[in-house]
């Protein structure tokens, strides 16, 4: 009799435990924290810890569940991207994950969602094919997709005029469809702009010099204004095109956002216009600015492209599950279809038909005089998200 007491007393606290443990918001964060774009992940994972700081005002739980985040690195690698997730749902248990930097990565982990029966959000890969052809009811993004880019870019283009334009940009997924996306923006907000020449370069590449060529020889005769779109991650390649002096023929560079060392070379070319999906100086909120302060006594430094990106998905994914009443994963999908929630750029909104969140970008000028290697841009002008068109491409 007494053996059995002790048994059912010893059971009773294991259920106790595991009941307790239970209780635990488990989210996966997978990032390529190994290989060229380490900075991109670390800024990510930067975000996505300061932003459920900020949310949950520092107790790191919700509605008494505490917050554990397991943090994996996939190395830039899709098949590892795609073992960690699988990993993460079924020996972690984890009831979101997140992730991850590469497109590539991104694209092989969308099955295993859906095979698992969970929710993924991206963040902070951007090939349209996540939310397109390959994208599944489990996928949300809050991470903008090459047509927003697209998108701002045109947007930034000269409404009026004749506008010829040429693209520079990596020959793989992300180079490709960010071209494929800028043609669309174009041909949809700014008709009078047309891409007349595509040069693609390794995504390692570092002499641009016969790339540079073709595309002055692409540009130099024709009539109007005259740009060089360049859509590059990683290195960039502006001061290499600007060095061989593309202003002899009339040509203007406009690059897109970056992080900021990346963009700290913008700084000797004033007066250069383009669009970016993040600038610590922009948006004007609370939150933004408790990021903006925090990141600068953390780290001596704004916080930059991704760190925006991560803090956004530890709002949607908390958002969500406050909205869902937990974390069953068929009443998140319901809360999260056409839920917006804040972010350091203010409301996103997770769209019905594709869970695309939907979102501003920014029209920017390169400053003639910041104060400091970090003060780089002005801002021209807010790109709401009803300016931005963005398509339905899953063909759901």
């Amino acid at each position: 009799m007494r053996l059995s007491l002790s048994v059912a007393a010893a059971t009773a606290g294991l259920l106790l435990a595991s009941s307790a443990l239970a209780q635990d918001i488990k989210i996966a964060l997978i990032a390529g924290k190994t290989g060229p774009l380490e900075a991109y992940a670390k800024q990510t994972e930067a975000g996505f810890m300061m932003g459920l700081e900020y949310l949950t005002k520092g107790s790191m739980a919700l509605n008494g569940r505490k917050i554990n985040v397991i943090v994996k690195d996939d190395q830039l690698k899709a098949d590892l991207a795609k073992t960690l997730l699988e990993q993460a749902y079924n020996d972690d248990q984890v009831d979101i994950a997140v992730g991850t930097t590469s497109s590539a990565a991104a694209l092989a982990m969308l099955p295993v969602a859906e095979e698992n029966g969970k929710v993924l959000i991206v963040e902070p890969a951007v090939a349209d094919a996540i939310t397109g052809e390959k994208w599944n009811r489990f996928i949300f993004r809050t991470s903008r997709n090459s047509t927003q880019d697209a998108y701002g870019a045109a947007a930034a283009v000269p409404a009026t005029g004749e506008v010829t334009i040429a693209t520079l940009a990596q020959d793989y997924a992300f180079g490709r469809d960010g071209v494929a996306a800028l043609k669309s923006a174009l041909a949809a907000i700014r008709p009078n702009a047309k891409v007349v020449f595509e040069e693609y370069a390794p995504q390692n590449a570092t002499d641009f010099t016969a790339s540079a060529q073709r595309l002055f020889d692409a540009l130099k005769d024709k009539p109007g204004k005259k740009i060089i779109e360049i859509i590059w991650a990683g290195q960039h390649p502006l001061p290499k095109i600007a060095d061989l002096k593309p202003e002899r023929f009339g040509i203007e560079i406009a690059p897109g956002g970056n992080i900021l060392p990346a963009m700290q070379i913008y700084k000797n070319y004033p007066g250069m216009e383009g669009a970016i999906y993040y600038y610590y100086a922009f948006p004007k909120n609370p939150m933004n600015d408790w990021l903006v302060t925090e990141h600068q006594k953390r780290y001596g430094a704004p916080p930059d492209f991704f760190t925006a990106g991560g803090f956004a998905a530890a709002s949607a994914a908390l958002t969500a599950i406050e909205k869902a009443g937990g974390t069953d994963p068929e009443k998140l999908i319901k809360a999260m279809e056409g839920m917006s929630f804040e972010t350091p750029k203010g409301p996103m909104t997770f769209r019905k038909e594709d869970h695309q969140a939907l979102q501003v970008m920014y029209h920017f000028k390169v400053k003639a005089d910041g104060k400091d290697q970090n003060d780089l841009l002005d801002l021209v002008d807010t790109i709401p998200a009803d300016k931005l068109p963005i398509p339905v491409r899953n063909k759901r």
